[in-house]
């Protein structure tokens, strides 16, 4: 079953060299991160990560607004560590790598082992013979699916407030602590109708307009 998250036809943006770290999620063995624009008010920073594996096999898949998790099996898990140790052999690997032409960027953080944080610019259908290793798994995991795969709700999300005004009216404020700017955690039972991940929400507050995002965090993830 493909994972409902995913979208065939997204954009992905500039990553900041520093987002949401694998050592933030624990058991983290890879991260890869994107950051996805599918209209024009979205605000990518506030996206899950688009894949991630845990020590014990369990993966969480991204998307714009949502998470999925399923669990590897061992085969499938050393399967992929394979593939793991074949990009950490690449020579000359360094933390920033040109696969091609354009300015799409996704960011690749390997836990097991000797860390490596990669940030990876270009399309890696058109990578050079010596990052193919790279560019395949990029791809692979970007576009990750997995029979197990099932829609995951999070108990806490990430609350990000900035002044300012989207298209449309605005949601009343309905939480006991004010609204102000800045990042604070939310338990998720306290905005279950709300949009999340990207998707922006505009909310007023004591006579101010905010726009306001909830990025889902994973179990023990600490922002």
């Amino acid at each position: 079953m493909r994972a409902p998250v995913l979208a065939a036809t997204l954009t992905i943006c500039a990553l900041s060299a520093r987002g949401v770290g694998a050592a933030e999620i624990p058991g983290a063995v890879v991260v890869l991160e994107t950051r996805v624009a599918s209209y024009p008010e979205d605000q990518p920073e506030a996206a899950p990560p688009r894949f991630v594996l845990l020590q014990d096999g369990q993966v969480f898949v991204g998307g714009t607004s949502s998470l999925a998790a399923g669990r590897l099996s061992g085969g499938e898990s050393k399967a992929l560590e394979k593939r793991l140790s074949a990009v950490r052999r690449l020579s000359g690997l360094g933390s920033s790598v040109t696969l091609g032409p354009g300015s799409a960027r996704r960011r690749l953080m390997l836990r097991k082992g000797r860390p490596l944080d990669i940030v990876a610019t270009g399309d890696p259908a058109t990578a050079p013979p010596a990052l193919l290793p790279l560019a395949a798994l990029l791809t692979d995991l970007e576009v990750f699916d997995h029979p197990s795969l099932r829609p995951f709700a999070p108990k806490e999300y990430l609350l990000n407030a900035r002044l300012g005004r989207l298209a449309g009216g605005c949601r009343p404020w309905l939480l006991a602590e004010p609204l102000t700017e800045g990042s604070r955690r939310v338990p998720a039972s306290s905005v279950p109708t709300w949009p999340a991940g990207a998707r922006p929400a505009s909310v007023c507050a004591d006579g101010k307009t905010y726009v306001v995002t909830l990025r889902p965090l994973l179990p023990g993830e600490k922002p």
